[in-house]
């Protein structure tokens, strides 16, 4: 983010290619129910849950106005449909 701008994407802004939300005790439930309905409205096509307290990294990709969601753990690599060149896992993401 650029200067003192906030984390908020504008209904006029083009949609970026990847979110990703990182879970804290405080910010749980807004990061796997309210942030899905906001991002689905605004046309994100994939965004990441990085979830430390889980030890999971979950995937959303947008299909027909809902996000499908795949759950990868530990060694697993984490599979991007935005960035299929990518090769990281779960353990590196949250750098265990």
């Amino acid at each position: 983010m650029k200067g003192d701008r906030k984390a908020v994407i504008d209904l006029n802004e083009q949609a970026p290619l990847l979110m990703v939300e990182i879970v804290s005790p405080s910010t749980q439930v807004t990061d796997y129910r309210s942030k899905q309905a906001e991002y689905a409205v605004l046309g994100i096509l994939e965004y990441w849950i990085v979830d430390p307290l889980q030890d999971c990294v979950i995937v959303c990709t947008l299909v027909e106005g809902w996000y499908d969601q795949v759950i990868f753990r530990n060694e697993e690599r984490i599979i991007s449909p935005t960035f299929s060149e990518l090769i990281l896992t779960e353990n590196q993401v949250l750098l265990d």
